[in-house]
């Protein structure tokens, strides 16, 4: 026992210092247990087989799926246009979001899907992600109170009541304290404790996709030369495919882009075609998308009789009509080793092992406006392909340079499309799983990531990158501390000695010292098996005074989702560690007033909702 105490305090302390990784003070804390013979071998390695650590790395990769099909992004545009660019009220629509969501989603689910949500609505609304992230993870904590499913706690507590055949809770009781509670809590982070969230700097701040095109597209004239046209009936294409015509040979133009009037989706046909090959066939109806010289346009457009659609692109139409989550742009800079210098490349003209697109140049502080292009050192062009062709392009073509980041670009898409509703769709499914409780919560997180990898959402070969590596091994390795506390009966006699202490005082006095024991042990003790531990304690008690044990049991539940003193306290905390860039103490200074206004609101309404 006083061992495990040593243990404790030691990795606490190493926690707060803040000079080793958490994950590594946690894989540091379990080894120990298991090296001072408090732990079998089995226990010590038992946090990488939970359930809740796998659940949690399957959730990372939902969340993913969710921001590369654009819903984040376009989630994190309505939060900063609700907000009014006024950061109080994000900060209240985040904290009111993760509350309500988590109410029927897990809070890890919650916070997962809401983690990239909130870190762009930071950026777009000129603050840091440290000012809104811990109050989505603290508003999950909360809002999973509004419901019977929302927090493992309050089905514990619950069919703790059941098993001793005193009733159970029905599924929106626990809204009668979770409301208030949550409302508290984002008056809290609204007028108190906005001022207490640290301003850590990050280097996770999302591309500003729409202001880069719209540079690109000024600087390098990319609307310069481009056209569309409609393929009319008695145009000799149709029927036809691109092989047939070698436009950029004969006609000197590229196609760039194609879009189908009549997409069929049950026979393979898309809406659009955004790289077309030598075997895309073209039909009645089809708008494309062309780049070419005046001269050469007219006579594609009189030998083909197409139609022209005059109307001229806006900014934000020509970066429409170029990116997407399937296809993007970038900047590739020319180096002098380059493998492409000398080589001659007509404007508009792809690239036959990337199948990546030139769009336009720029030499010596000039525009480059030839049909064919020289490449040469200190180039810069604009090129256009899928986004994993973009992000491979320097494996292909040795010392070219793509400035910024593309798969962060593709990330802040936020046009959607058929993935996106796809991965939506997903979510849902998850969310019926857990809400049904059809199958364990780790399988159904495991099936619906595994969704998102089959269709594409998130690609297989990222999957594993998407996921928090550092949250889920702190995670894991934390778990046998919680085994190593009630292992050694530290845990029971602690709460026993607590309980019979204030029992004799008074009902409230012990509903105090249940709170107070049980959040406690949920700063460092996983709030289920906090839970597990405290409710036939709290319930012994009530039924020894001769009170309702409802009250107490209620109390457990409130006081294991407490856990805002720590970052290992419970998984959400956790989840924004990285991303908002806390450290130990952050959790303490901002949890802490919170952790006290939750306790005089629980104190007060819990004995006038469910009477001792």
């Amino acid at each position: 026992m006083y061992i495990t105490i040593v243990v404790l305090v030691i990795t606490i302390a190493l926690f707060v210092w803040g000079k080793y990784p958490p994950d590594v003070v946690a894989i540091m804390s379990m080894l120990s247990l298991f090296l001072f013979g408090i732990l079998e071998l089995k226990e010590t390695l038992a946090g990488f087989s939970s359930p809740t650590v796998i659940m949690i790395a399957a959730l990372f990769v939902i969340g993913e799926g969710l921001s590369r099909t654009g819903w984040t992004a376009l989630a994190g545009r309505k939060f900063v246009s609700w907000a009014s660019n006024s950061v109080p009220k994000l900060l209240v629509i985040v904290t009111l979001g993760s509350g309500i969501l988590s109410g029927f989603v897990s809070n890890t689910g919650t916070v997962a899907t809401l983690l990239p949500v909130t870190v762009s609505a930071a950026w777009n609304a000129a603050t840091l992600p440290s000012k809104l992230l811990m109050p989505v993870a603290f508003g999950s904590n909360t809002g999973g109170l509004l419901t019977l499913t929302g927090t493992p706690p309050n089905i514990i507590v619950s069919n703790v009541l059941v098993e001793k055949g005193l009733g159970s809770f029905s599924f929106f009781e626990f809204s009668l304290i979770g409301v208030p509670l949550l409302i508290i809590t984002i008056l809290y982070f609204r007028y108190i404790g906005h001022r207490l969230l640290p301003n850590n700097r990050t280097n996770n701040k999302p591309v500003n996709i729409d202001s880069e095109m719209h540079k690109w597209i000024k600087d390098y004239s990319i609307g310069k030369d481009l056209y569309r046209f409609r393929i009319r009936s008695m145009s000799p294409l149709i029927g036809t495919t691109l092989s047939d015509w070698e436009f950029e040979k004969e006609y000197k133009v590229s196609l760039v882009r194609l879009r189908r009037r009549h997409p069929n989706l049950l026979k393979g046909t898309p809406s659009f075609v955004e790289f077309p090959k030598l075997n895309t066939d073209l039909r009645y109806h089809d708008i494309i998308t062309v780049k070419g010289k005046a001269k050469y346009i007219n006579r594609l457009m009189l030998k083909f009789k197409l139609g022209v659609i005059p109307t001229p692109y806006t900014k934000d139409e020509l970066k429409n009509e170029f990116i997407n989550h399937e296809a993007g742009l970038a900047q590739m800079l020319i180096t002098p080793e380059s493998t492409l210098i000398g080589r001659t490349i007509p404007l508009g003209y792809y690239l036959e092992k990337t199948g990546i697109q030139l769009l336009g140049g720029y030499r010596n502080n000039t525009i480059l406006d030839t049909t064919d292009v020289k490449v040469k050192a200190g180039d810069a062009y604009i090129i256009r392909g899928s986004w994993e062709n973009i992000e491979s392009l320097q494996n292909v073509y040795e010392n070219v340079v793509i400035s910024g980041s593309p798969e962060a670009m593709s990330k802040n898409v936020d046009k959607l499309s058929i993935k996106s509703y796809i991965a939506l769709g997903t979510l849902v499914l998850m969310i019926l799983l857990l809400v049904l409780k059809i199958i364990p919560g780790a399988i159904a997180a495991l099936i619906c990531a595994g969704v998102m990898m089959l269709t594409g959402c998130v690609p297989i070969s990222k999957a594993y990158n998407d996921i928090s590596w550092t949250s889920v091994v702190m995670i894991a390795a934390m778990i046998p501390m919680g085994m190593a506390l009630q292992k050694t009966g530290l845990a029971a006699m602690a709460a026993n000695k607590l309980v019979n202490v204030l029992g004799a005082i008074h009902p409230i006095a012990l509903l105090g010292g249940v709170f107070l024991l049980t959040t406690v042990f949920s700063q460092t003790i996983n709030n289920s098996a906090t839970a597990v531990l405290m409710a036939p304690i709290a319930l012994m008690a009530a039924v020894s005074l001769g009170v309702s044990p409802k009250p107490y049991m209620i109390c457990v539940a409130i006081s294991a989702s407490t856990a805002f003193l720590t970052p290992v306290g419970t998984t959400t905390n956790a989840m924004v560690m990285a991303a908002g860039n806390y450290k130990f103490m952050d959790y303490f200074k901002v949890g802490a007033p919170l952790l006290l206004f939750l306790f005089i609101t629980t104190m007060l309404l819990v004995p006038i909702i469910w009477p001792f």
